[in-house]
């Protein structure tokens, strides 16, 4: 009989957990995470909705084990997720690769994308260091709660898209510019934890375990990830 174990996840994870779905070596079970934004998700935990499994940036988990949301010592790093910049595929492709280049390319940008996660959170702040905030004003778009950066970019509602580099690679109509450049990186880790609520925590522990291990290694680099610790 196949058992179910649930979990709920943002969306930068949603096509890595999806292929180590299909790869795990727990015999006959069905995962069932729902991708949703990491916002949402976040309210939906803390808000004593059952899941299995939760993976979520390091500091949101961080705030629902604090809050008793997470089973106890199953707390564990998954992944590293680098930012990248991204254009509209046939667009000229401006110079990303230094930090000059890169904020000359966002000054010329007529409306830039960027997301309502932790990465977006942390291009805010670069914007601010730089004196642009202002400047800025009028050309950022805000990707709404689950919806790709990459998307805006490539139906032309913005110019210049930053995200994760996991959620801009399957997008289409995109040209990807690169990552941050040499000392501007924006990494966001993942983290996996047995939900507090879960009905199988045994079994979810065991799928958090293959996340965590080196087997998984190679579906995070295909999905623009890295070791949590690399």
């Amino acid at each position: 009989m196949t058992e179910v174990i649930t979990g709920i996840s943002s969306m930068a994870t949603r096509q890595l957990l999806a292929d180590l779905a299909r790869r795990h070596p727990l015999g006959d079970v069905e995962w069932q995470i729902e991708s949703t934004g990491g916002v949402e998700a976040l309210r939906r935990v803390a808000d004593g909705e059952a899941f299995d499994l939760v993976v979520l940036a390091a500091e949101a988990m961080a705030r629902l084990a604090s809050a008793g949301h997470l089973l106890p010592g199953s707390l564990a790093p998954l992944a590293a997720s680098p930012m990248a910049i991204a254009s509209r595929a046939g667009a000229p492709a401006p110079d990303v690769h230094s930090a000059e280049a890169l904020r000359t390319a966002v000054l010329a940008a007529p409306r830039i994308g960027y997301s309502t996660g932790p990465s977006g959170t942390a291009l805010m702040a670069l914007f601010e260091r730089w004196g642009l905030t202002e400047v800025l004003q009028g050309r950022l778009v805000q990707a709404r709660p689950g919806v790709p950066v990459g998307s805006l970019v490539a139906e032309g509602a913005a110019d210049l898209g930053f995200q994760q580099l996991s959620e801009l690679l399957h997008v289409p109509g995109l040209t990807l510019l690169g990552p941050m450049p040499p000392g501007l990186e924006i990494i966001t880790v993942f983290s996996g934890a047995v939900g507090a609520r879960s009905t199988r925590p045994a079994l979810a522990q065991q799928a958090l375990d293959f996340l965590a291990s080196p087997a998984a290694l190679d579906a995070k680099r295909r999905h623009g990830m890295a070791a949590p610790d690399a």
